[in-house]
């Protein structure tokens, strides 16, 4: 049975202002009704597989679990980064994780938020990759590439190879991202491939590559996983040791010295999305090329991406040629297609101005639902909170401002101090400053409330937990 490893801790920032820092690119639902972990996670699933492992940072780890529970999934175990360092640490963590119960089980490891539509293609793909690495090599997988791309990596096949195989292939070298015209060479020559950045191989072959190649980096990584601590059925890395290893691409640290490398060529399409010309091309554009949501309506338009990410906010576009709009309830970027590898400039131009834009989204996603800002005055903000079936706030004072809370759909169960109470819809309950409070969920759908808040400072930083089911701070 093959053990999958999904990579779970980008930002994606040149998908900004739908991705940011604080809800990256592999949580959204960028391809349809389901995100593109959620997408990797049935992907990577099957008769042929174990439950995931998920190397995950830990503001992800609750929406990981949230969102496996809404495609029925579970993982097997979720390692929490105390913070990135690149897949070079992660890929060696989760195989010293493998490690300890099957140094033989063949990992395939794969990045969260890549589209490959045909999952029955690359099922079978991977499968005529079994026996290589079976053998002890470790197979990197190609893709066919059909365009002179400058946004990806490169894969140089050997003298002997056939980029048409449907068997792994020998390695020349690895390829940086090209220019323009190196990018064109390289599709006439016919024996290059797309860099994946996803791998087959056993737990024992890659660690034996980590002991040769990058010995600092294992040991490192062995003494986070060493002292590592059980958290609500999560597995935090240790910190300090964790801290002690190289940040760096397992490209850089182990695949580029690597002498037992194999590449498996894939034709059947794939993408990591990174950009927002490529959910374009990914999206099928009409005939006249352009690609609309549900929001929004192009007219007189050629090539566009016209996106609105908002219910209620209506994004139209006129006489518009190669264009990328995305509109948002804070943001709204507008750019030519041309340009969408620049988007990352624009968040770091936010991140300059101090704009919350650049890393947070209106709607603030916690382990028991999210909430979202509807108005926020000189001395009242106005908040809408859902709180999923069976979570709880934890218990909670301000020293800054009291709360008036209005339910609008379902039940909640509130405690205020000493007292106790049940307030369903339409129903309110004040909370006074000080007052030690929580507010919980004992329904079966979620609760729906409108929170008043008066006072002198409105920040999440006012806040005193004393019990939290969530293990937080």
């Amino acid at each position: 049975m093959m053990q999958a490893i999904l990579l779970c801790g980008g930002s994606g920032t040149r998908l900004w202002p739908l991705s940011r820092k604080c809800y990256p690119k592999q949580f959204a639902k960028l391809m349809g009704d389901e995100s593109l972990f959620q997408i990797s996670a049935r992907r990577l699933s099957g008769p042929e597989f174990a439950a995931p492992i998920i190397v995950t940072g830990d503001p992800f780890r609750f929406i990981v679990t949230e969102q496996l529970a809404q495609v029925e999934m579970t993982a097997q175990a979720i390692l929490i980064e105390p913070d990135g360092r690149n897949t070079a640490p992660a890929i060696i963590a989760a195989a010293l994780y493998v490690a300890q119960t099957d140094p033989q089980a063949l990992m395939l490891v794969a990045p969260s938020d890549h589209v490959i539509p045909d999952c029955d293609a690359f099922a079978q793909t991977v499968q005529a990759a079994v026996p290589r690495a079976q053998a002890g090599d470790l197979v990197t997988f190609g893709i066919t590439p059909t365009r002179a791309e400058t946004g990806y990596g490169y894969l140089e096949l050997a003298a002997d190879a056939d980029a048409t195989a449907k068997s792994p292939q020998p390695l020349a070298r690895f390829i940086e991202k090209p220019d323009g015209p190196t990018a064109t060479a390289m599709l006439e020559g016919g024996n290059f491939l797309w860099n994946a950045g996803i791998f087959l191989f056993t737990a024992q072959a890659i660690i034996d590559a980590y002991h040769t190649h990058a010995p600092d980096l294992i040991s490192a990584v062995t003494a986070a996983l060493n002292g590592a601590d059980s958290d609500l059925g999560f597995t935090r890395l240790e910190a300090e040791a964790w801290g002690q290893a190289d940040d760096i691409s397992v490209d850089y640290a182990i695949m580029e010295k690597a002498d037992n490398l194999a590449v498996m060529p894939f034709a059947a399409g794939w993408s990591d999305l990174g950009g927002w010309d490529a959910v374009w091309l990914e999206s099928g554009p009409d005939t006249a090329g352009n690609v609309c949501s549900d929001n929004a309506t192009a007219i007189d338009c050629a090539g566009t991406l016209l996106r609105s990410e908002t219910d209620g906010l209506q994004l139209v576009g006129i006489g518009l040629d190669n264009i990328i709009a995305v509109a948002m309830g804070d943001a709204v970027l507008v750019a030519d297609k041309s340009q969408a590898q620049r988007v990352k400039e624009a968040v770091d131009a936010l991140k300059k101005r101090d704009a919350s834009q650049a890393v947070q989204l209106p709607r603030d996603y916690r382990p028991w639902g999210w909430y979202e800002s509807l108005v926020i005055g000189g001395r009242f903000q106005v908040k809408r909170i859902v709180v999923n079936p069976g979570a709880a706030l934890s218990l909670q004072s301000h020293h800054h401002r009291s709360e008036h809370w209005i339910v609008v759909e379902g039940t909640a169960k509130v405690t205020v101090d000493e007292t106790v109470k049940l307030i369903s819809e339409n129903q309110s309950v004040y909370i006074p400053l000080g007052s030690v409070h929580r507010m919980e969920n004992p329904g079966k759908l979620p609760m729906v409330l409108i929170e008043v808040q008066t006072g002198s400072y409105f920040g999440e930083d006012d806040i005193i937990r004393y019990e939290d089911v969530y293990a937080r701070g």
